[in-house]
């Protein structure tokens, strides 16, 4: 980041990355020097009078070769290479001393080479491993001239122009080193000086008010916006627990030393200069005589709090108004309901007379109309007794298979009508279950039913029963059109529904809420697997189940007709009668 604070554009040079190119070109400038200077020094030693030894030119060569294998590598970020380019700088430079006398020889100072390499480079460590490298070096040479395997060391002329090449160079790389180290640690400082002018500006523009407190609860250091009512002059002349009403200076005491005890908390008391208004102070320890703490203004948010408690107890009562005003409503229609099924019951049985065809068709549609309008009344009765948690299991042990059939005997109609293939997979065994039997076979005539509805002329629903593990497993397939992914995430919620426009028309989209909500209510959930065109299938699964009781012989199943296929012992068809 800037020292202003805002961030770099995408190419943009900042100061650290400006440093690191201006070192790395004073090194280079070094480098090359190093090798112009070794040139400079062969061509004036083979202008020199005598004869120049072989070892003088193995020196020069020496002293070139690590400043070009410097220059090729480049300042690359890999420590390994450049170690290796440090211990080339102390080879070199040592065998060039040896070979020209030595440690008094007239190239001694090369041995300093490495520390003079390492201090153009970035990092610090390398500075001592070139100090390393020169100590070993120079001990290296110091012993190899007092066994006598060095040379004799260059005299007249060569021997200056050698010495003056060795200082020259190796000097040059020292004071190139030291400014660089100078001029890093200015832009270091300029950076970390930008950064905490800018950490200032952030704490000072903060909206709250950040506080040091020492162990006394002498208010150190305050930086921020201090919330109305909160005076900093008065926070730091007489602490925390001056600023608040007399009423809520225990508090506040309570809190610092809580925070003491267990390394933070917090307190809401009302200012002194304000008692209107409600401060939150939040504390922390941080060392044993030192807390840090943040003080707002939660005027504002105790309002929304407050404001937010209203609206969920008007959401409340209105719920609740709406549950009182569905179950008397649903009680006030089912009195008549129950008058016109009794009635047009009697008609269709024409217990006082005969009717004509057409009053006969008349009657059943009255009866049919009624009996669809009463579930529909008891399904929106039993939802708002859900929601208002007001629901109540009527749990009983029974055979599961005993619900489940009862409620298929009361599909069959409907299956005949839509001409669909409605048939149930039962266990052989009895299956005990310890839950609701109107809600399990009001969970079977949901689904069922849904599955007819959705189900072409043709197709086939299937209602599968088992029980394992203490869980009772209800399974409704169809070969029906499908339901889209949209229309999935929405099914199971009160009131949604999926399909066309008639298909809606025939419900009002509780079945399959009601459903999961009499799964949810005996400890189970329900699932949906469908895809579009491929049918759908919905899982029941609640830990209802007690046992189930293997059967001493085959069970009695309902006869099939001899011209149709044999479905398997334990498939039951519900055809229509005969």
């Amino acid at each position: 980041m800037p020292i202003d604070g805002a961030p770099l554009k995408s190419g943009s040079r900042g100061p650290g990355h400006a440093a690191s190119a201006g070192g790395v070109d004073a090194a280079r400038l070094w480098r090359l020097g190093w090798v112009a200077a070794v040139v400079l020094a062969a061509g004036a030693a083979a202008f020199t009078p005598g004869t120049v030894g072989l070892h003088v030119w193995l020196a020069l060569m020496a002293g070139a070769v690590p400043a070009i294998a410097a220059l090729a590598v480049g300042d690359r970020d890999d420590e390994r290479l450049q170690s290796l380019i440090l211990v080339l700088w102390a080879t070199c430079g040592a065998g060039a001393a040896v070979v020209t006398g030595g440690v008094s020889g007239a190239m001694s100072a090369w041995c300093l080479a490495p520390v003079a390499a390492a201090s153009t480079l970035s990092s610090p460590r390398r500075l001592a491993e070139g100090a390393t490298l020169a100590l070993i070096g120079g001990a290296l040479a110091a012993l190899t001239q007092l066994s006598g395997l060095a040379p004799a060391a260059p005299t007249g002329p060569l021997a200056f122009i050698l010495g003056l090449l060795s200082v020259a160079t190796t000097g040059v790389g020292l004071a190139a080193g030291l400014i660089l180290v100078h001029r890093r640690a200015g832009e270091r400082d300029q950076r970390q000086s930008g950064e905490l002018n800018t950490l200032q500006t952030l704490v000072d523009g903060a909206p709250q008010l950040l506080l040091v407190i020492g162990a006394n609860g002498r208010v150190r250091t305050a930086r921020g916006a201090p919330p109305r009512g909160i005076e900093s002059g008065l926070l730091q002349r007489e602490g925390l627990v001056a600023v608040a009403v007399a009423g809520d200076r225990q508090r506040v005491g309570e809190a610092m030393a809580a925070a003491l005890r267990d390394g933070e908390a917090s307190v809401t008391f009302a200012p002194l200069l304000d008692p209107t208004r409600t401060v939150c102070l939040e504390l922390r320890q941080v060392a044993p005589d030192l807390q840090v703490g943040v003080m707002r203004d939660a005027t504002l948010e105790r309002a929304r709090e407050t404001a937010l408690q209203q609206a969920r107890a008007e959401a409340e009562g209105l719920a609740a108004g709406r549950a009182r005003f569905l179950a008397n409503m649903s009680h006030e229609l089912r009195t008549p309901l129950n008058a016109i099924m009794g009635f047009s019951d009697i008609m269709r049985a024409r217990m006082f007379g005969p009717l004509s065809d057409r009053y006969g068709e008349y009657a059943e549609l009255i009866h049919e109309s009624g009996g669809h309008l009463l579930d529909l009344i008891n399904d929106v009765l039993d939802m708002s007794k859900i929601e208002a948690e007001r629901f109540e299991l009527q749990r009983g042990e029974f055979d599961a298979r005993e619900a489940v059939t009862a409620a298929m005997r009361l599909l069959r109609v409907q299956a005949d009508a839509a001409g669909v293939q409605l048939r149930a997979v039962l266990p052989p065994g009895e299956l005990e279950v310890d839950a609701d039997r109107r809600a399990l076979k009001q969970i079977v005539l949901n689904l069922a039913s849904n599955a007819l509805k959705f189900t072409p002329r043709g197709g086939q629903v299937t209602v599968t029963v088992d029980g394992h593990d203490g869980q009772f497993e209800l399974v409704v397939a169809d070969t029906g059109v499908g339901i889209s992914p949209e229309d999935l995430e929405r099914l199971g919620r009160p009131y949604e529904q999926a399909g066309g426009v008639d298909q809606r028309a025939k419900g009002t989209g509780l079945g399959l809420s009601l459903v999961r909500a009499f799964a949810k209510l005996h400890g189970g959930e329900m699932n949906i697997e469908s895809r579009l065109g491929a049918g759908t299938s919905v899982s029941v699964r609640m830990p209802v189940l007690l046992r189930v009781v293997q059967p001493m012989e085959a069970p009695l199943l309902e006869p099939m007709p001899e011209s149709e296929p044999e479905l398997g012992p334990n498939v039951v068809k519900f055809a229509p009668p005969r």
